[in-house]
């Protein structure tokens, strides 16, 4: 380590991570921080250290100018949530030591090196200092220990104006220290390992010239002039098409360089600095690149040079080559090589890292890896490399215990049989000591856990191990371990063409874009794929693609001779589920129940909902199933299964079968769903049938709820389609529960199709119940969806509603759709109509004491009133209606009623008052509803241009445009683009005076 690098604190004490989710531990044990708000709270705290955070900083920093009248006690709630995490053990009349109270505001007491972003921010400090002594190595080293700090998007999941600024302040620094480490791996030789990285850097950031530079250098050093004057066209085309501008200095100094190198031969790369291990091995070694697949099974005789080193073998030393084949159709996984091979193979003459893992699902491809690795850096280890399958994932097979791997291993040095002691402890021993003062690589695949390779994870210096496993091996001592997911698209594809043949991949794109995604990136998948289409050259990919697409075949379609997708997880869940370990028993019995769900993910409650088991007992069996790889972990406290696992563990037999467990988690998911409703617009009447015998969760404030709904909202809609569908009427009614109770926050939020598709649902449900409240209920999602689109289908849809409401004798449902019918007419024009049915709901919302449907049909009365051009009493009624509302404390009315009386006063002539008050409402409907956001725009466009504001009116204009575009509002595009083109021609007049 440079000597100005500074240390990581200690494992011990508290530690903040904010690069990813924001995340913390205590004594190596993971604390809960609570919501997202108390994250925010948690990451203010943490970005400034030591430094006091003041009450009106927090605030801002959580929901800048719209903040809440409870903000103050939000921020109190959030640090005594904090104080509770952070020192679980505080006594009640302790004071806290971690947060602590001082003048205005707060602050935390904690080494900045123990927030992994102070420890990123000085780790790239020290990379800078090395570079400028001019020790590359250690600035690589410093850059590579900065950017294994970042698990995720920093500040993940966090809300609120501090956590995106704070987030694109970390990204960009994120994005120079990638920058800076591939320009690092040029200089010091290895410009081939800064390729991938630095493709990827430009596919994503094609307007940042960086990249573009450092990867032209970077082809420039490996000879492939052409490639470099290629990727120069390509980034001028994306700067001229995007930016209308020409390359940078960087850029063109660039072009200058590759332009110039001499035509036939590659130029010199810059002088390569060699470990002294490999400068000491003289000239007669061959490169890796240049040896034939498999040479490493080949054992050379006594005394002869060691190819795969370059060196002289000893006479009578045993040198074991045992490496399987390097695999000759390995495509991609770029990243996870170049760590390996910094691990395993390190630049400045280290020794490598004693015990590497490549941890992952079943059929992620770990072995493939593990072996291609091993090839890729065999001259660092010639005194050999010996390999043993532990058939961890083998089932009906048994596992070789510690002890035999140890007498394979010594075998494989040489050692006779009879000289093996018997004793396990003698033997790792012996191992160690014939080891001594070697430099070996040992590949152990497929291990089963920590116990089978414990005695290997403390060989002497100079020796490798590299493990495979399905499981996290993480909190082995001394482990570094590299996580394998699912191949990238691009590599994928890149895969099939090996074993299917480029041109029948290339020739449907879109179809083998679906193939990939239907394997999940996975693999074995992919080979399986790949080998059925070359065993089937009549085959398309649409073909196999369409044979793939149906679910209940899928996993038996994956199978080619020995190769099956589904015999391998079977492999990982029969670990588990044959373990005597309570909670691998218990992880296995939940991935059966996660398997009647079929959702994007869920979270540690509504697990616990579908097991019907305590919470901490879930918790620690879905983390058992993430260490097995048989789950995946996204934010904190949620989870979800890949594809090919999802529809494995759907073929599980549900202990305790299958209806119980899904009402259950149905009804927790009803439930919460009704209460963050409430809770988000307490001013609505929400739907509360089908009545649901359950519990869910609570929420503090609006903000808490929405957020929740927002996380949840994808779940939520894919646990009612599945129930809706269900052949038990009692889980349809639990699904049609979930779906009434998103009404008015697919309304808020613009989910015009989710509306249609929930209405449709909804609909047939009732029919098939003969349900007419469900029914009804359905109609109306359908009106409002339709209504949206500008579809004059939702007239009938809601004329379908108004009839079922009097039918049922529901006298509020019928007023609701009084003023729906009331909203309708208004978009196509038929006002004399529009306002009998809004007064014919304002009378009815009066007989049954109904303020908020009052409210609602003053609105549509005042709309109506203006369209026919009865101003003044529109005025009259917009005027009582403002002031219900705020008696009520109904914001969203209140906004809209806002909205309408700037219209109102800019047809009165009275843009000035018009201007202010919409202006002053603008980012309060930017909050509440996009339709009201959508109106505010077009209003203030509309006010400007008649005051002669010109230039403003233009940009509210196009601002209006863009946002009704984004929501697919085909009425508010309309009314968008005229007012923009009105604004325009007003420019173009005032221009050409």
């Amino acid at each position: 380590m440079h000597p100005a690098d500074p240390r990581p604190p200690s494992t011990s004490g508290l530690v903040i991570g904010l690069l990813g989710p924001v995340v913390g531990t205590r004594d190596g044990k993971a604390l809960d921080l609570g919501p997202p708000l108390q994250q925010a709270v948690a990451a203010m705290l943490a970005t400034w250290p030591g430094r006091v955070v003041t009450l009106p900083q927090l605030i801002a920093g959580l929901w800048g100018e719209t903040a809440p009248n409870s903000s103050q006690q939000s921020v109190y709630t959030y640090i005594a949530g904090l104080r509770r995490a952070f020192e679980p053990g505080r006594g009640r009349r302790q004071p806290p030591r971690t947060v602590t109270k001082a003048p205005g505001g707060y602050l935390l007491r904690l080494d900045p090196l123990a927030i992994d972003a102070h420890l990123f921010s000085a780790r790239l400090e020290s990379a800078s200092k090395a570079r400028t002594a001019g020790d590359l190595s250690a600035a690589l080293r410093a850059l590579d220990e900065a950017l294994a700090l970042w698990r995720g998007p920093a500040l993940s999941g966090v809300p609120g104006p501090f956590a995106e600024g704070e987030r694109a302040r970390l990204d960009e620094l994120h994005l120079t220290a990638v920058e800076a480490r591939a320009e690092v791996l040029t200089l010091l030789g290895r410009p081939e390992d800064a390729l991938a990285p630095l493709r990827e850097l430009a596919r994503r950031h094609p307007l940042r010239e960086r990249p573009h530079e450092l990867l032209m250098l970077a082809l420039h050093a490996c000879g492939r002039q052409a490639e470099a004057l290629r990727a120069f066209e390509e980034a001028r085309r994306v700067l001229a098409e995007e930016l209308g501008a020409d390359p940078g200095d960087g850029l063109r100094h660039a072009h200058r360089l590759v332009l110039s190198a001499s035509g036939d031969d590659p130029p010199a790369a810059p002088a390569r600095r060699e470990p002294a291990s490999v400068r000491s091995r003289g000239e007669g070694g061959r490169s890796p690149s240049h040896r034939a697949p498999g040479e490493d099974d080949v054992q050379p005789p006594s005394g002869r040079a060691d190819r795969a080193g370059g060196g002289v073998e000893p006479a009578g030393r045993h040198v074991p080559r045992q490496l399987p084949r390097d695999p000759a159709a390995f495509v991609g996984r770029a990243r996870e090589i170049v760590r390996l091979k910094s691990l395993l193979d390190p630049w400045g003459g280290e020794p490598p890292h004693p015990f590497v893992v490549i941890c992952g699902p079943p059929g992620v491809g770990k072995s493939t890896l593990a072996v291609h690795v091993a090839h890729a850096v065999r001259d660092r280890f010639p005194d050999g490399r010996l390999y043993v399958n532990l058939r961890g994932g083998t089932p009906n097979v048994p596992r070789p215990s510690a002890y035999e791997v140890l007498c394979r291993l010594l075998r494989g040095l040489g050692t006779p049989g009879a000289a093996i002691p018997a004793d396990e402890d003698e033997a790792a021993a012996l191992l160690r000591s014939t080891l001594h003062g070697r430099r070996l690589l040992v590949l152990l695949d497929d291990a089963a856990d920590h116990a089978q390779v414990r005695p290997f994870a403390a060989l002497p210096p100079g020796t490798a191990v590299l493990v495979t496993s399905r499981e996290s091996l993480a909190a082995g001592d001394g482990c570094a371990q590299v996580r394998l997911g699912p191949m990238s698209d691009a590599e994928a594809t890149a895969m099939l063409a090996k074993y299917a043949g480029a041109d029948r991949v290339s020739a449907d794109l879109k179809q083998t874009g679906r193939l990939v995604r239907l394997c999940d990136g996975f693999p074995l998948a992919l080979r399986i794929a790949g080998a059925r289409l070359a065993d089937r050259p009549d085959w398309s990919v649409a073909a196999l693609t369409e044979r793939l697409s149906d679910e209940r075949r899928r996993l038996r379609e994956l199978e080619a001779g020995d190769l099956a997708v589904r015999s391998s997880l079977a492999a990982s869940w029969s670990a588990l589920s044959g373990s005597t370990r309570e909670t691998d028993a218990a992880a296995a019995r939940l991935l059966a129940l996660l398997g009647l769900l079929h959702v994007p993910d869920v979270t540690v409650e509504a697990a616990a909902a579908l097991s019907g088991d305590p919470e901490p007992e879930v918790e620690r069996a879905l983390e058992r199933l993430c260490d097995a790889h048989l789950l995946e972990a996204g934010e904190p406290g949620r989870y979800h299964p890949h594809d090919l696992v999802r529809l494995f563990a759907a073929e599980l037999p549900p202990p305790g079968g299958r209806t119980a467990p899904l009402l259950r988690v149905l009804g927790f998911y009803a439930e919460s769903a009704r209460a963050a409703a409430r809770t988000s617009d307490p001013h609505r009447v929400h739907c509360l049938y089908p009545p649901i015998d359950a519990t869910g969760r609570t929420f503090c404030d609006a903000a808490e709820a929405d957020d929740w709904l927002g996380r949840e909202e994808a779940t939520l809609l894919a646990a009612a389609y599945q129930a809706m569908a269900d052949p038990d009427d009692g889980v349809a009614r639990a699904g049609a529960a979930i779906g009434l109770a998103l009404w008015w926050y697919q309304q808020k939020n613009y989910r015009v199709t989710d509306l249609v598709a929930t209405g449709e649902r909804l609909v047939a449900t009732g029919e098939r119940l003969r349900d007419e409240v469900i029914e009804m209920h359905g109609y109306a999602h359908m009106a409002t969806g339709r209504y949206f689109l500008n579809d004059i289908a939702c007239l009938a849809h809601n004329e379908r509603h108004l009839a079922l409401a009097r039918r049922l004798g529901d006298r509020f449902e019928e007023q609701r759709a009084h003023g729906n019918l009331a909203a309708t007419l208004l978009r196509w024009e038929r006002f004399e109509e529009s306002l009998d049915h809004a007064l014919g709901q304002r009378a009815i919302a009066r007989e049954i004491g109904s303020d908020v449907g009052e409210r609602y049909a003053l609105l549509a009365a005042a709309r109506a009133y203006v369209e026919l051009g009865r101003v003044e009493e529109a005025v009259g009624v917009l005027d009582e209606g403002a002031a219900m509302a705020e008696r009520a404390g109904d914001v969203h009315s209140a906004t809209e009623f806002a909205v309408w009386r700037g219209r109102v006063m800019i047809a009165l002539g009275r843009c000035e008052a018009a201007l202010g008050l919409l202006t002053g409402v603008l980012e309060r409907g930017r909050i509440l509803s996009r339709t009201t956001e959508m109106g505010c725009l077009v209003y203030l466009a509309r006010a400007h241009r008649m005051l002669g504001q010109i230039d403003e009116a233009v940009r509210r204009g196009v601002e209006a445009v863009a946002m009704a575009e984004r929501a697919g509002s085909t009425y508010w595009l309309e009314e968008a683009k005229a007012e923009r083109a009105l604004a325009i021609a007003a420019r173009a007049a005032m221009t050409t005076r």
